[in-house]
This record gives C-alpha cells, structure tokens and sequence, in this order.
C-alpha cells in the first residue's frame, strides 16, 4: 500500500494539532513517524486509521482518496493498550481477529501460526492477567497483525519489551516488510529508526520539519568530521583546511579527529594526510537520528 497525506489540518479548540501536514509512505518500506510529545503524531495516526477526520486536507491510498472500508486494509497498534484482563488469552485473540472480519476457523488457523512463532501456546488458556506487560505486548501485537493488513501501524511499539523479545518484534516487522506490508513506525527510539527505518517525517509543533531517507538525512546533517588512524608516534600537520579536535596515541598507533573547513572535498582532505603520514584506516563520522532530532527539534 502506498500513502499519502495532503495538506492535513486538524484544530482542537484552541489547539492546532497539525497544520498542513503531507507526508508520503512508499509501498512495502518503514516508515518513522518521528516527533517529540504533543507534536501532532498520534492525530495523524487516528486521521489515517479514520478515528477521527481531517478538518481540511485528505488521506490519499494507492492514489485515491481514503474511504471507509480501507480500515480492514490498516493494523493499528496504539500507544494506549487494552486488553480484556479476565478473558483468556486465546479467547481474547479470537474475539479481537473475528472483530478484523476473520471467521472463526481462518483466525483460530492464523493465530496458531503466530502463537507457535512467538513462543506463548502455553498461555494460550490462560487469564490475560496472569501475562507479563512484555507477553500481553506480544499478544496485541499478534492481534495487529492477525488480518494481514496491508498497512501496519506501530505506536511505540518496543515499550514493556526486554532487548530479546523488541529484537523479535524488530525482526517480524521487517519479515513483513518483505512480504509487501507497509508500515509506520511512531517511537522516540531512535536506535530502532536506525535499524528498521528507510523513510521518515519528523513532525515539529504541528509541522513536518524533515522528510525523506534515513541515510539522506544523515548525510545533509553530517558535521563534516572524520576519523584516521596513522601509523607512527606524532601528528604535526597545519593545514587551512581542517581544524584538529582531537589526537590519541593508541598502542603504535596516532587516532585523529579532524573537522574539515572550507570547500575542501573528502578526497582532497585524504591525500593531505596520505602525503605525509601512512594510513591505517579511516572514515566520517554520520550523526546518529538521535543527534538530528534533537538539533533540528532545538534549532
């Protein structure tokens, strides 16, 4: 599923919770909805799963506008979770599939399925209360994704996960992806966008303020600082083009940090350090998703 947004505007009261938001999520990809508390993302969420409608602006799938029965194409998992605390586990997974337009003998087949796949057919009978924060996780997750959608909708979806069980999850939403599901991603886990993300939008008081590929991203916020390693015991180099941040001996070896100036291209800045001194290795240093957030949310 390819979607779009056009021009979104949403106001409550006094409040505008988003103002002319358009974002566009490729087909088959993870998309990161990024953004800081009350920025507008679970607005856009509920406009998107029809929960709530757009005050202007439209929802656009697969090129024409958003209608009612496409929330059987959509898996949303919210924020806010609920499940029934004195329904079995089985039961309630049932009850959740039947409510996402499965019959009773395709969702108790598909649920098998996932049951077997995430570990938990012992709790199958069991209370939901008598699950763990992580296990009730795994079984809203299942029932997110039971209907097979062709949108999936994640709101923070690693919260009450230990770093086995979210490495689980990571891994299903990208078999998924493989599969030609398309899924958002709304985290302030920035290691996650990282790891899972091709695209994202970052939404800033009601904005979108950045969009596009994660590396792209990366690339245009890149601080312009590299990283060598020399063979050898000093480093005496002056040059107009780089400023020296910082210089350590390690074992035989001289590990720099060099911030280039001016127009100077990479290519340039490397020859002026092979003509003196040997190389071992070197490379540039990215910002990590977590350092353009927080420069462009404070900028």
């Amino acid at each position: 599923m390819y979607l779009e947004t056009r021009n979104v505007v949403k106001q409550y009261a006094n409040h505008l919770a988003l103002n002319n938001v358009s974002i566009e999520v490729p087909r088959a990809t993870v998309f990161g909805l990024l953004g800081p508390n009350g920025a507008g993302k679970t607005t856009l969420i509920r406009i998107i799963t029809r929960i709530t409608a757009p005050d202007s602006g439209e929802v656009m799938i697969d090129g024409t506008p958003s209608k009612a029965e496409d929330v059987y194409k959509i898996g949303y998992l919210p924020e806010e979770r609920g499940l029934y605390k004195k329904m079995k586990v089985g039961e309630q997974a049932m009850y959740l599939a039947q409510l996402r337009g499965l019959s009773k003998k395709d969702a108790h087949r598909e649920l098998m399925i996932w049951f077997k796949r995430f570990g938990i057919m012992d709790w199958y009978n069991r209370k939901v209360e008598e699950l763990s924060k992580g296990m009730q996780q795994k079984v809203q997750f299942i029932s997110t994704v039971i209907h097979n959608p062709d949108l999936l909708i994640f709101d923070e979806p690693f919260s009450g996960f230990d770093p086995v069980n979210a490495d689980i999850v990571k891994r299903e939403m990208l078999r998924l992806k493989e599969e030609g599901k398309t899924i958002i991603l709304s985290t302030h886990n920035m290691e996650s966008v990282e790891e899972l993300c091709d695209n994202i939008a970052l939404i800033h008081k009601s904005q979108v303020v950045l969009q596009g590929k994660v590396f792209d991203i990366r690339k245009e916020h890149r601080p312009n600082i590299f990283r060598f390693r020399l063979t050898g015991s000093e480093f005496d180099l002056e040059h107009p083009s780089f400023t020296l941040l910082s210089k350590e001996r390690y074992h035989e070896f001289i590990n720099l940090r060099i911030q280039k100036v001016g127009d100077i291209s990479n290519n340039e800045l490397v020859k002026l350090i092979l003509n003196k001194y040997e190389v071992v290795s070197y490379d540039e240093e990215l910002p990590t998703m977590n350092d353009v957030f927080i420069r462009t949310v404070t900028k």
